[in-house]
């Protein structure tokens, strides 16, 4: 099996699921076998189109923050919890298995160590690595999930890989879209439903930006109407991020609905911004950051924390002035 991550604290998860590997093998080649939760879809209505799955003989719901995966290496993220709460070990371990996988498993698997990510309001937080998926079809992703006392559950997630994903993926053109700005409207408010918006994310077309080579940063998201377990406030981090890098970079928020004057907190109002149907935006909260070259340098769905998408950012910029 491949690995990745080294780190002490990865070490110790690692360490727990060696141990039950044997089983993932054995229970992957037996469907029914005691001991391997597969965990069944369940709808939403406030999932924000992210897939849930309850796991019930064990207790516990993983929600796939990545559904649009396809062909290559695609980020992988999901959160965890029980009756309890949200689980946020410092990291589990994963493995995935192709379409068709049987006894050749333990040559197929990847394995991969996913760290939590904490949201900055502490109760939401998400697991995140990447997985590379080599042809189109139904995946399983087995979770080794740590429980109290040292004992781990696995649990298996069927995963779908689209030949190509629906949004645009990592190397290749993003969409030159023209984007409103401040300039189009009377107010702020007619762009977000923010409640104390920052200007200097509605300065620029992504069109715009693409033409004069700037490095990007495209959010999609409504700041107002944050109601899954998946978004955060990403639109005010890239208030923060636009301070330190925004003379070297462009960014730029889409708010998920048109008419955000209109909305006043009643969502049937709600008109969703065209982009999104542009973009192939399936999911309610999204990150692109764009190389200068007009190109996807990294994609984020669901809520990346700052040092994801600044250590995406920074692949991309230019030095700095001197």
């Amino acid at each position: 099996m491949s690995r990745t991550s080294s780190s002490p604290r990865v070490a110790i998860t690692r360490a727990r699921s060696i141990a039950v590997a044997a089983a993932i093998l054995v229970a992957m080649l037996l469907p029914g076998c005691r001991g391997l939760g597969t965990a069944k879809p369940a709808a939403d209505l406030l999932a924000g189109g992210y897939p849930i799955y309850r796991d019930k003989g064990n207790g516990i719901t993983a929600i796939l923050a990545t559904p649009d995966l396809g062909v290559g290496t695609f980020r992988f993220a999901i959160a965890l919890s029980d009756s309890s709460g949200l689980i946020r070990d410092p990291a589990v371990m994963m493995q995935s298995y192709p379409p068709g996988a049987t006894g050749s498993l333990q040559a197929t698997a990847q394995e991969v160590a996913a760290d939590f990510r904490a949201f900055p309001d502490g109760s939401r937080g998400l697991y995140s690595t990447s997985f590379t998926f080599d042809r189109a079809g139904k995946w399983s992703v087995v979770v080794a999930v740590p429980r109290p006392g040292g004992s781990t559950v696995l649990m298996v997630l069927p995963v779908t890989v689209a030949q190509r994903s629906s949004a645009p993926a990592v190397h290749e053109a993003a969409l030159a879209s023209k984007n409103r700005i401040a300039a189009d409207v009377p107010s702020l408010d007619r762009l977000t439903t923010g409640s104390a918006p920052d200007s200097a994310l509605y300065q620029h077309r992504i069109a715009d930006s693409i033409a004069g080579h700037r490095p990007t940063v495209v959010i999609f998201a409504s700041p107002a109407f944050c109601t899954t377990p998946l978004c955060g406030p990403q639109v005010e981090d890239a208030s923060v991020l636009a301070k330190t890098y925004g003379d070297r970079a462009d960014f730029i928020h889409v708010d998920l609905y048109q008419n955000p004057q209109e909305i006043k907190g009643d969502l049937s109002r709600a008109v969703r911004s065209p982009l999104l149907k542009e973009w192939g935006l399936q999911t309610d909260e999204w990150t692109f950051v764009i190389d200068a070259n007009g190109k996807i340098a990294a994609r984020f769905e669901a809520y990346a924390p700052p040092a994801e998408v600044e250590a995406a950012l920074s692949r991309v910029l230019p030095r700095s002035p001197r």
